[in-house]
């Protein structure tokens, strides 16, 4: 299994005109310590300038409450604002709500931003709040990220900038949720036009995700699905307004296109550059790499109600075979770290005190005998276009035809790839999935809880009771040392149950010009654009 840096490039090279692609536009890692800064910012900063990022993947959506992936977040993120915000150290700090107490156990009072306004006029106040909340709670419209607002029972307007929100019990984390992307405020305007569309016959989300208008500091101005999303500066913004004029989002799937495109001055950020271009953009003399530790997973899932994979044996049998140091090295050059569960270090609940699997060619093969399934069997494994992901797939294809399994590969445009996963007709598949909140309830809920199968997160079709009640439990607790010992209780099931092989957790680069300052990217793997300047 231990391959050459040049053999693993070489292969993943080759992927792309191997494997069959079923369009050109895809997906991005996901689903969301010490850095290097990226772009020096040489030269006198200037307001204004028209900011373009080549990325990976279009956006699925751009409404906050019908997406549940990065490519979309990320450009959200600019369009909407949400009630709190977190800063550099996760620390929560106000957002649209100014001040913010517990009332009680279950019950939180938040004082809003007054002179906010949408970007079609509409005002921001509690009874906008109100319907937001109780939209993205809607049972009938069926948000992926309702899971993160499911245990508030109420949402009471009690003045025209005051506001309650009731949970059905103690919810400790309640205020990252908050902060999340999903929570982003989306006009009242543009919510009834949703529901009246619904009505008509139109799918749930589309109206907003066509023309977003919330009250961030950029405004949606156009996107050529496949191509470009533009978002132009916002004038009236309440608060200080962002630096430039514009922000292109513009869709470049070749990485090879990406990096000349940064060095030639085409763009100016690139997302992501892959492990072997970091030293060629750091010697460009015009651009650096900057590297951010993220709370991202990439993992191998199984979706556990297809035979073999219904077997514990079998799916643990495949992933002693991965060796993670192998793809770690070969793959990302070391721009990443091993996977022992769902949750990286920092995360809240994360625990290394766990029986852990790791690459064991032996044990692989005495656990597909003893389920009796020596003879091996053939499957897929499906990715969609990440390079990463698709050089793991032929990693993991090699390491599986030792255990006499036949995979075939199969890549996917990214958004019929989610499409497919979230309706379970795949056998395995190579994903990732982000922690935006620092919390352990995002990432373990929403992958394996059973009310999360499909679209919310669960694409493993994993569904334990006792992983349910303990998950349960872990949102109701209120003491961290009780809810520590919880999650580590759910981390040492879900090793053994192994409804997915954790692989790794790696490290965000992008390209910065040397003409860009102030750009950052959180753990999660959300841009910070307001604050970004380009010298002249």
């Amino acid at each position: 299994m231990a391959l050459s840096r040049k053999t693993v490039w070489t292969v993943l090279s080759l992927l792309m005109f191997a494997l069959f692609l079923t369009a050109c536009a895809g997906g991005s890692d996901t689903s969301e310590g010490d850095t290097d800064e990226g772009g020096s910012g040489a030269g006198e900063e200037a307001q204004g300038g028209d900011l373009i990022l080549a990325v990976l993947s279009d956006a699925s959506s751009l409404d906050p409450h019908g997406a549940n992936d990065v490519p979309s977040s990320v450009v959200q993120e600019n369009i909407f604002e949400t009630l709190v915000e977190t800063d550099e150290n996760s620390e929560i700090i106000p957002g649209l709500a100014e001040s913010w107490e517990a009332v009680d156990e279950m019950t939180w009072s938040f004082k809003l931003q007054e002179g906010v306004t949408f970007h079609d006029g509409e005002a921001f106040n509690a009874e906008a709040v109100k319907m937001n909340l109780d939209r993205i709670r809607d049972e009938e419209l069926g948000s992926p990220r309702a899971n993160l607002f499911a245990m508030i029972t109420n949402v009471e307007a009690v003045g025209e900038y005051e506001l309650e929100i009731t949970t059905e019990y103690p919810f400790s984390p309640l205020l990252s949720h908050l902060s999340h992307s999903s929570g982003g405020m989306i006009s009242p305007a543009s919510i009834e036009a949703d529901y009246e569309a619904i009505a008509a016959g139109e799918d749930p989300f589309s109206v907003v995700s066509r023309n977003p208008v919330g009250t961030g500091y950029f405004k949606f101005e156009s996107w050529n699905p496949g191509s470009e999303i533009l978002l132009t500066k916002n004038e009236d913004y309440w608060g200080e307004g962002a630096n430039v004029d514009s922000v292109a989002f513009r869709v470049v799937p070749d990485s090879q296109v990406r990096a000349a495109d940064l060095e030639t001055g085409n763009v100016h950020i690139i997302d992501p550059v892959q492990p072997n271009e970091v030293e060629r953009i750091e010697s460009s003399g015009v651009a650096s790499v900057l590297r951010t530790p993220s709370s991202s997973l990439a993992y191998l899932g199984f979706n556990v109600q297809k035979e073999p994979f219904d077997d514990p044996l079998v799916r643990r049998a495949i992933s002693y075979a991965i060796d993670r140091e192998a793809i770690i090295s070969g793959i990302y050059e070391d721009y990443a770290i091993p996977a022992i569960g769902p949750l990286a270090p920092g995360i809240f609940g994360y625990t290394d005190d766990i029986d852990t699997i790791e690459y064991n060619m032996d044990e692989a093969k005495s656990l597909l005998a003893e389920a009796g399934m020596e003879e091996g069997f053939a499957t897929t494994i499906w990715t969609n276009d990440n390079p990463q992901r698709q050089a793991i797939a032929v990693l993991v294809q090699e390491a599986l035809a030792e255990l006499n399994i036949e995979a075939s590969i199969e890549v996917l445009e990214f958004g019929a790839y989610l499409d497919q996963t979230a309706a379970g007709e795949h056998d395995m598949f190579i994903l990732g999935y982000s922690n935006p909140t620092g919390d352990a309830d995002y990432q373990m809920y929403g992958l394996f809880h059973t009310e999360q199968i499909g679209n919310p997160g669960n694409r493993s079709f994993y569904s334990n009771p006792e992983v349910d009640g303990l998950l349960d439990e872990g949102r109701r607790a209120t003491d961290p040392e009780e809810r520590e010992v919880i999650y580590a209780e759910v981390a040492q099931l879900l090793t053994d149950d192994a409804p997915m092989a954790f692989l790794l957790h790696q490290e965000y680069l992008n390209g910065i010009a040397d003409t860009v300052s102030g750009f950052e990217i959180d753990s999660a793997g959300i841009y910070k654009l307001k604050d970004v300047s380009i010298s002249q």
